[in-house]
């Protein structure tokens, strides 16, 4: 339960937003604006569709908004709903047909102190080439196993899959990975 500078917590709001309070819905977007656009980020391919993408989870935490149970934090229902859209993003693109664009997902590779630019970018490129290859729901995993550093046990509460498939899953887009960056690595 957040309360910022104001006092209001997050069941305030909420309660405000369900009542038609004017203004309610907007402090909620305020709060946790930076949180799902950082998360958002991490699936899309531009900032044009990342400003879709957000605004379609907000359209959702509002529609949904009275199916809030309160026995959870709203920031963790909140990120359910925030994962679970940019998963559909990921699976839509997944059908469209022909091209999957090279910077489906934004990856900070900065190069080290002993590395150029060119061999940072060339393997920035390879890596989002491998992420392209793997199936959404690898893609959603690697990303908030490995991206977004999130807990096995968030995972699977954040995608509603168990733990066990969550770390099956891990492991073999993982696997897929690795397969594909050695088979790439000499080009």
């Amino acid at each position: 339960m957040i309360a910022t500078d104001n006092g209001l917590t997050d069941d305030i709001i909420i309660r405000d937003v369900l009542a038609g309070k004017d203004g309610a819905f907007v402090q909620l977007v305020e709060r946790y604006r930076r949180k799902v656009f950082a998360l958002a980020a991490r699936f899309a391919r531009d900032r044009d569709e990342l400003d879709d993408i957000c605004q379609d989870i907000f359209i959702k935490i509002y529609e949904n908004l009275d199916k809030f149970r309160r026995d959870a934090p709203f920031e963790h229902w909140m990120s359910r709903i925030a994962v679970r859209t940019c998963y559909d993003v990921l699976r839509k693109r997944r059908k469209e047909k022909g091209n999957i664009p090279l910077d489906d997902i934004h990856y900070q590779i900065a190069a080290d102190s002993g590395e150029d630019f060119m061999a940072a970018e060339h393997a920035r490129t390879i890596l989002e080439k491998g992420m392209a290859e793997l199936k959404p729901e690898e893609r959603l995993v690697i990303t908030l196993l490995e991206l977004e550093e999130k807990a096995v046990k968030e995972v699977a509460q954040l995608t509603g899959w168990s733990e066990t498939n969550v770390k099956v899953r891990a492991f073999r887009a993982r696997q897929k990975l690795k397969r594909f960056l050695e088979k790439n690595h000499e080009r």
